[in-house]
Parts: C-alpha cells; structure tokens; sequence
C-alpha cells in the first residue's frame, strides 16, 4: 500500500490544516514573526507557508513597501493563504508553489521565517543550509519546532496504528517518495526536538546570535480534530492512500486516543542572525 505526500492528495491537507489554525498554528506563528522582528519595506520569505500562518502577520508588519513570498509544495495551502491575504487586503504578499528547499528569489531576504517548516524538509541539513543562503548578510531567521516530549504519545499511537492495521508491506519506512517524505518528518521532528539540539543545529548551519524560548502549549482534541491534525501536518505523508485502509486506520487511531485526548504542542521559538564569513 503505497502511501502519497500531502500535495498530492486533493486539497493538500489544507482544510484540515486550517482547522486547527486558531488553536495551534496562529499563537506559534505569530510568536514567531514577533521573534524575527520584522520591519516596514523588509523582504521576507515564509518557508513551508501553508495556509499563512507566518505570510498574514508578516506582510502586515512589511506593509505595502515591503515583499512577502509565500513558498509552499501545496498549491491548496497557498490558496488558503491568498485568500485570507486579499480578505485583508494586503499588497506585496507573493505565493509560489515550489519545493521550498529549490525556491531561487530575484534578491536575498532580510528576513526568513518558518512555522514548523523545516521539519517537512526532506533533507533537513541541506535543506535548511540552501534556505540560509537565500538571506543577506545580517539577516534574521525565525522559526518553530516541536519541544521534547510534544506530540507524545499522538504521533506515537498513529505509527502503532499504521503498523497494525496495514499490511507488512505497507512498512512506512519503505514507502516510496512520500512514505520517505513522511518519515522524514518524524526523524526531522526528533532530531529538533530540544533547546540543546536546536541551537547546536543552527549554530552547524553557520548562524550566529542563536535565541531560543520555549512556548507551552496544550491543546484538546476530539476524535474529528485529531484526525485533522493527522491530515493537516506532515504525518500525512505516512497515510494510506486507498481510502478504505485509510478508514480502517482513522477508526483504529480514534479508538486508541479516546474522545477527550489533550495535545502536549510545547514549542521551541528560535532565532539567529546569519553573518557569513567575509
């Protein structure tokens, strides 16, 4: 059973990703964007944008003279974004639906920010040294991950489900092209998933000045909910694509986490300056 990455699957997760916007990805986006200190007329690049979680408060902060390219894989995650952007009104916003980690803007960044994206990196390392390279000397990168011990046991009970429900072929770690994009995920969230690790990462990646403050979080969840998170994130990546298996593992993980399950979402808020060697 073959499994197939979110960009493919027919909205892109994005609804379901939208779902949990007000609970989860606006508090953390915008602590981002504060972090990141953005002013009037900067360029900013939103790396794994989504539905705008980091592009609304960002362009606000730009205003009309400043740029904000929303970079995304998912075509319907960057309508989502366009469309809160025009509610809204705001100029200078620029969505393009593109590998983050290939995206080639026209001048470098003063600013570069990133809710939970990089985590959906393929190649994290490389990834995020190429997304580096894109800022201008002094400029600033803010961006979001997982603390220890968040996302326990949910992302936990969801790889336990998908090994009992599906087949021993349907092994997510052997999957083709989205399955690996999946696992990623899961590797990419571990390896984050600490201040110390964090800041030994970004420090590896040539950036200077690391700031890191954790952000408590938690987050109910009823079984609809937590199927969205499921569908909206880069756990999507790991899901079945026929939908009666993916039936079978939504029953199985919705009976495992009960009705009344509460998301640890502690999060780490970085950011670091990059100052390349002259």
């Amino acid at each position: 059973m073959s499994a197939r990455h979110a960009a493919t699957l027919p909205d892109g997760g994005a609804e379901d990703h939208d779902r949990l916007a007000p609970a989860v990805w606006n508090p953390v986006g915008n602590a981002v964007v504060a972090a990141a200190d953005i002013l009037v007329g900067e360029r900013v690049l939103d790396v794994f944008a989504a539905t705008g979680t980091g592009t609304i408060p960002a362009a606000q902060l730009t205003g009309p003279d400043g740029r904000v390219d929303a970079v995304d894989r998912s075509p319907a995650m960057l309508d989502l974004a366009k469309a809160k952007a025009e509610a809204l009104a705001l100029d200078g916003v620029f969505f393009h639906p593109v590998e983050p980690d290939e995206w080639t803007p026209e001048a470098p960044y003063d600013a570069v920010v990133s809710c939970y994206g990089v985590l959906l990196l393929d190649d994290l390392d490389a990834g995020m040294d190429r997304i580096v390279r894109l800022l201008r000397p002094g400029g600033r990168i803010a961006l979001s991950t997982w603390d220890d011990g968040a996302l326990e046991p949910f992302g936990d009970v969801l790889l336990d489900v998908l090994r009992e429900v599906l087949p021993a072929d349907a092994d997510r770690e052997d999957a083709g092209g989205a399955g690996r994009s999946g696992m990623a995920f899961v590797e990419n969230c571990r390896k984050l998933a600490s201040t110390d690790r964090l800041r030994d990462w970004l420090h590896a990646r040539g950036l200077t000045n690391v700031r890191i403050e954790q952000f408590g979080l938690t987050v109910p969840l009823d079984p609809d909910s937590a199927w969205s998170l499921a569908l909206g994130s880069g756990y999507r990546g790991l899901l079945p694509d026929d939908p009666e298996a993916l039936h079978r593992v939504r029953s199985a993980f919705a009976e495992r986490l009960g009705t009344a399950f509460v998301l640890n979402a502690d999060s780490l808020i970085a950011v670091a300056e990059y100052r390349p060697a002259q």
